[in-house]
């Protein structure tokens, strides 16, 4: 019984560190700029970290795995190549089966390689810890940055172009907000949000001195 508790507070914990706690966008800021790129349309948000979730969990997993088998020294190359197998296979799917959104993302798909999340969770927790575990915390956090992208993503659609997944919500009279489009409109949607965040989980920055 106790053994069962402790496994579920394990994975409890993991989650929670992920979704809340350990945030990557909202707690770690991590993964900026492409969420400011990619989150002017739900759709976009919505495949960009499908995509991420995908490449953190099967790139933990396959670290997880073989992590005994890593030598120390060339561990980041292995994690980048790695990483880069499976971001080519979000790639090519997208490009087969979604080519307007693969369109959309441009560059920022291939520039998964580099996400500083994907990279963070196998040095971070998977070159340390067993499969299962590993898998959890790559859904955990690419659950996290998900549903952040997804939240700035349906605001700055609909202030910009009055729509959500392109089907009109708001009436035609309504007064697009052409900043919601861009960057800095993102940005400022999604500093707001990571202070909610941190708000709702008692994280702040402290000030030395």
């Amino acid at each position: 019984m106790k053994l069962i508790r402790l496994t579920y507070t394990k994975w409890y914990n993991i989650l929670r560190n992920g979704l809340s706690q350990e945030n990557p966008i909202a707690i770690a800021v991590l993964g900026i700029c492409s969420a400011l790129a990619v989150s002017n349309k739900v759709e976009n948000a919505l495949a960009m970290g499908f995509g991420v979730t995908f490449v953190i969990m099967a790139s933990s997993l396959t670290v997880s795995a073989i992590r005994r088998f890593i030598p120390q020294r060339v561990r980041m190359i292995t994690y980048m190549v790695i990483i880069s197998t499976f971001v080519i296979l979000v790639q090519q799917f997208l490009q087969a089966y979604f080519p307007s959104i693969a369109a959309a993302l441009g560059a920022y798909v291939g520039l998964i390689i580099t996400n500083c999340i994907v990279m963070g969770r196998s040095e971070a927790f998977a070159v340390k810890n067993p499969v299962k575990y590993s898998l959890l915390d790559g859904f955990a956090n690419g659950l996290g940055y998900t549903y952040v992208l997804v939240v700035v993503a349906v605001i700055r659609e609909l202030l910009a172009f009055g729509t959500l997944l392109n089907i009109q919500v708001l009436p035609t009279s309504f007064e697009t907000w052409t900043s919601m489009a861009m960057a800095p409109g993102g940005f400022f949607i999604l500093g707001i949000l990571i202070w909610i965040i941190r708000e709702l989980t008692h994280n702040y920055e402290m000030q030395e001195g």
